[in-house]
Formats: structure tokens, sequence, C-alpha cells
């Protein structure tokens, strides 16, 4: 999935950085990270920042940032704004820093694009003061284990094989032309549960996600996101 995301890097770019290319993101994904992130603090770590939309949004509510990513394409994208948080290319499963660095992880849409999970989450720990949280936000597992029959807000969901079985889960974005692939992987929730358990990490919340009201009351057939969820947002602490 790394060297997938690198090819991309590009396009993921041109992707994010259009406004209504990835309107899940600002009226459903964000709006609900944001309930689930502690107030600013010491210094957060954008894990898997790719071209630093999230970290940007960070900097601007006040926390001090550095990201990290292993697509150097994609940090060359997350330092070439002025007001850019830093960032370094490295893996998430062998960070470049001392233990108890942060006192706050964020994970957006990153974990389930990273190869090795588990040892990302294993160091997300070990750069974590105690006390200080990981707050990770993912496709929910149901999401990329099925699809929707249809786009109608009664369209009957399906699961695609298995949802308990880890397996390659890209997809194709197609927005006005841009082709976009997603290089991910469909794990079950007790994948990423089992993660923050060796990493010593506690469970404080768990948010399903779906399409909030004023959402669906501009587009009715979203609907069905309500009824199956879109995004899992999970906060641990290190005890």
């Amino acid at each position: 999935m790394r060297d997938g995301w690198e090819a991309e890097a590009g396009k993921w770019a041109e992707f994010t950085r259009t406004p209504g290319h990835d309107s899940p993101h600002s009226t459903i994904n964000l709006p609900a990270l944001l309930a689930l992130l502690p107030e600013p603090g010491g210094r957060t770590l954008d894990l898997g920042c790719g071209e630093g939309r999230l970290g940007r949004f960070l900097r601007s509510r006040g926390h001090r940032v550095a990201g990290v990513d292993a697509s150097p394409a994609m940090v060359r994208l997350a330092v070439s704004y002025d007001v850019a948080a830093p960032a370094v290319v490295a893996d998430a499963a062998a960070l470049p820093f001392p233990g108890e660095t942060f006192d706050l992880v964020v994970a957006y849409m990153s974990l389930h694009d990273m190869d090795r999970m588990p040892e990302a989450v294993a160091e997300a720990g070990r750069v974590l003061e105690r006390g200080g949280r990981l707050c990770a936000a993912i496709p929910h597992p149901i999401h990329s284990a099925g699809s929707f029959q249809a786009r109608a807000a009664t369209a009957p969901f399906v699961i695609d094989g298995s949802y308990l079985d880890q397996a390659r889960a890209d997809w194709v974005a197609d927005q006005d032309g841009l082709q976009l692939t997603f290089h991910s992987e469909h794990r079950p929730i007790e994948a990423y549960s089992r993660a923050l358990e060796s990493a010593s990490l506690l469970i404080e919340a768990i948010r399903e996600v779906g399409a909030p009201d004023e959402v669906v009351a501009a587009e009715p057939d979203k609907r069905r996101w309500q009824r199956i969820p879109i995004f899992l947002h999970i906060r641990a602490v290190k005890p």
C-alpha cells in the first residue's frame, strides 16, 4: 500500500485540495473527529499525514503539529504550504522520535492504509506521554466489507465476501475526470482493538459515524449512511 500511495500522491493532493471532491471529509468525518479530540496541549503528531490537510487544520486550532508519512511525495506536498506543519518521511512502524514526545497522536484516515498497522499503533503508544491520547479515524469496517446495492436511501447493504477476513480493499474514485485509486486494507474492528490492546492503550471512546441530519436534509439519498456507519472513530489513552 505504501508504494500505491506514493504513486497516487499528486492525484491525492488534487483530490483533497479541490473544493467539493471530498465532501464526506468536510461535512461528516472532520466534524465528528473534532468532537473527539482533546484540546491543544503539548505536541501533536499527525500520523500518516498525507499531503498535510489535517495538520494545517490542527495548526489553525492551536495544536503544535509535526507530521510523518512514509511517502516522500506526500511529505513534499505537506510542507509546500506557507503555513504547513513540519513533516518528515518515516515508517509509522518505526517512528524517528524519542519515547513520550507527544501528548496527542492523530491517525486520520491512515491506519487502514498502513501495511504494518499493529506496529504503527505500538509506535504511537511509545511516543505518547503518560496520559496522552491516540485518536484514529478509519472507514468503518462494515463499510469496507460491503456496499449498498444502489444510491437510494432505502437501498439494501450487502457484505461482499467476509467481514472477519482481512483483505485488500482498493477502490477507485472518479471526480470530474480525476481518477484516484485508494490503496487500503479491510480489517475488522477486532484487529484495531487487538493492536491497541497490545500497545497497552485503553479505549476511552468509540464513535460509529454516519451522516448528520443536515447532510441528509440537503441530499436525502444519504439517509442510507444513517443506517450503516461510514466512519469509525476511536480515542485511546496511555495509562
